[in-house]
């Protein structure tokens, strides 16, 4: 049975290593704002246990079942991170914190049922796959609404920032996931795009359009 502290590890390494594969000590270090020679240590221990490969001054990677492992704790954050939305009303943005918390129990029929009960969701609420109970991931392609050209109407999937400041940004303007989003103009001095949503018209920056994500259409 896998520590608290080294499921932590584990989920971290996998959300990181997501586009490329592998992560810097230095790059783990500064994302759980731990030191680089506690990451160093925790990692050695982590290889021990043939869940990473690892070696000093080298990129790290997850092994088939260290990836497997990690892909069943992030799939228990993302089925509770779903309850607590749609079985329990809490808002996406005060769901994560929660989640952190439940991912550790170590019953899976507590999140068989969970599952059921949500009638086998695929995605969570901020858009994000949900780990298959064998630890396959089956991610989504999505595009950045900063990508999408003026004249189009999309559809608004997923979040590229799930941080609570984000959410509540969002949540201020109305803007959820399955939105029908009209781009209307995007400045080409700074990027920032007019959109039309609701019957209301509203101008958002280049770093908001690039963290408001867009299935391919």
């Amino acid at each position: 049975m896998l520590s608290l502290a080294e499921e932590n590890y584990l989920k971290r390494l996998l959300t990181l290593s997501k586009e490329s594969g592998e992560v810097s000590v230095n790059e783990l270090s500064m994302e759980l704002n731990i030191k680089m020679p506690t990451v160093n240590g925790m990692m050695k221990k982590l290889s021990e246990k043939g869940l990473v490969y690892f070696e000093k001054y080298k990129p790290i990677k997850l092994t088939d079942e260290g990836r497997r492992a990690a892909a069943i704790v992030l799939r228990k954050h993302r089925l509770t991170e779903t309850f607590l939305y749609k079985i329990m009303g809490l808002g996406w943005e005060q769901v994560h914190s929660i989640a952190e918390q439940i991912e550790h129990i170590q019953s899976p029929l507590f999140f068989e049922k969970m599952d059921e009960l949500l009638n086998f969701p695929n995605i969570d609420p901020h858009g994000e796959p949900i780990p298959s109970d064998d630890g396959k991931i089956f991610d989504k392609v999505y595009l950045k609404l900063s990508n999408i050209e003026i004249g189009k109407t999309v559809t608004f999937s997923a979040v590229d920032d799930a941080s609570e400041e984000f959410l509540q940004f969002l949540n201020k303007r109305e803007l959820k996931l399955g939105t029908q989003i009209d781009v209307i103009n995007v400045e080409p001095y700074d990027g920032s795009q007019t959109i039309k949503y609701n019957n209301k018209t509203e101008v958002l920056s280049k770093i908001v359009c690039d963290k408001i994500l867009i299935e391919n259409y």
